[in-house]
């Protein structure tokens, strides 16, 4: 069931919602204590007229993305579908459309795969009990007087039907479960969510759904998330590493932490190199488009993965293989690719490999890259000290391909 979420490696993340307007991250209202009333001004206001969820597919599919997740409701409650629980939704905005269903519609005729972001919290719905995640924590002891968790659950999960009844998602983001010791003096856990009934409820509804690990229900998810990090062990399940561009989930300008696009390609081949997903995020702005620097940027990413696809889509951890130093190595079947992150003309040694490699190249124009074997003294003719006996010597040119990492295909015995 996790095969396709395995072959496609890169995937996009969605944040965009009523924050978007206010475009000082999406925990705006928790962060300044903003009370529904505060917030009302972005519903109000919400018009999303450079909205086109095609040009998002077409810019996904472009940077190489295979699937893409999108937030259905944040944490302030706000739906970008048309709910029949609850008025709060972007059919009841200026904007007047159903954000999700364009969202699937689009992505889909671009051959994507599609995942929803779902908060478990909601700041805006009457009966969630107030947390100590709350905007309004500090106001708790008359706030919360009348407040029926259980109702809250109930609207929760009949929500969580409708979107996979509708829409079949190929994945289901959850976030997020924090106990009491969870930075937190009153948290929320998987009992709260009644969490064990809600994967019930997936799975019976839509089988093929992917889960992610949020719920607080160990042996539930079928793939991790970790955030703005990639692990380097391995949780025993598959994984994805979800990062933003610029330091913040949901449109926020004043943000200025960019990524460039070597890095993010650098993040991409890191995680692919330990097994696992890159799921990186763009926030649109409050009028819905993407920002011309993430689309400038995506497509940057995405002439580099047009050339080197092979080495990442499909492909794996080498983990039989010694990965030179600055460089990360992926494998797919007898093929293994040496990503070089950093680039020194001369050799580069790979212990193990000789006489198992047929030939080797440049990925990105095919080039072939010499090679030789070391001796069983340790020598190359003419270089002493090559490297241990047995290995695979690669002959680097003195001047580093143009790609943002230069790629070496060795094709295996």
């Amino acid at each position: 069931m996790t095969a396709w979420f395995t072959e496609a490696r890169f995937g996009l993340f969605v944040h965009w919602g009523l924050y978007s307007l206010a475009a000082r991250h999406e925990w705006v209202k928790q962060r300044e204590k903003l009370s529904d009333a505060d917030y009302q001004r972005y519903f109000d206001h919400f018009r999303a007229d450079r909205f086109d969820a095609r040009q998002w597919a077409r810019d996904a599919k472009a940077a190489g993305m295979k699937y893409a997740v999108l937030t259905t409701k944040h944490h302030d409650g706000f739906c970008l579908w048309d709910s029949a629980l609850t008025d709060y939704k972007s059919t009841r905005t200026p904007f007047g459309r159903d954000v999700v269903a364009e969202f699937v519609a689009a992505f889909r005729a671009e051959g994507l795969r599609v995942g929803f972001y779902h908060s478990l919290l909601d700041w805006h719905h009457p009966d969630f009990t107030i947390d100590g995640w709350h905007p309004q924590w500090e106001q708790r002891d008359t706030l919360d007087a009348g407040r029926d968790m259980d109702r809250y659950v109930e609207y929760l999960h009949g929500q969580v039907r409708e979107l996979v009844t509708a829409h079949q998602p190929d994945l289901l983001w959850f976030d997020f479960t924090y106990d009491d010791d969870h930075r937190v003096e009153v948290g929320k856990g998987s009992d709260d969510w009644r969490a064990a009934e809600l994967v019930e409820l997936v799975r019976s509804v839509s089988p093929h759904t992917l889960l992610n690990d949020r719920l607080g229900l160990p042996g539930s998810e079928d793939f991790a998330t970790a955030e703005e990090a990639s692990p380097d062990d391995g949780p025993g399940v598959p994984w994805e590493a979800c990062r933003t561009l610029n330091g913040s989930w949901g449109y926020a300008p004043g943000f200025q932490q960019w990524l460039d696009a070597g890095q993010v390609v650098r993040i991409l081949v890191d995680a692919v190199s330990k097994g696992g997903n890159l799921l990186l995020n763009v926030g649109p702005d409050g009028r819905g488009a993407f920002e011309p620097r993430a689309r400038d940027l995506l497509a940057e990413v995405g002439a580099w993965t047009t050339l080197h696809s092979d080495a990442i889509h499909g492909a794996g951890p080498a983990t039989d293989i010694t990965s030179p130093r600055d460089t990360r190595l992926t494998r797919s079947g007898n093929r293994l690719f040496v990503h070089g992150f950093g680039w020194q003309a001369g050799i580069l040694v790979l212990p193990g490999l000789g006489g198992r490699v047929r030939f080797a190249s440049f990925l990105h124009d095919g080039a072939e890259v010499a090679s030789s074997v070391v001796d069983d003294e340790g020598h190359l003719p003419h270089l002493r000290a090559a490297g241990p006996p047995g290995s695979l010597v690669l002959h680097l040119p003195a001047g580093r391909p143009d790609v943002l990492v230069p790629v070496i295909e060795l094709i295996l015995d």
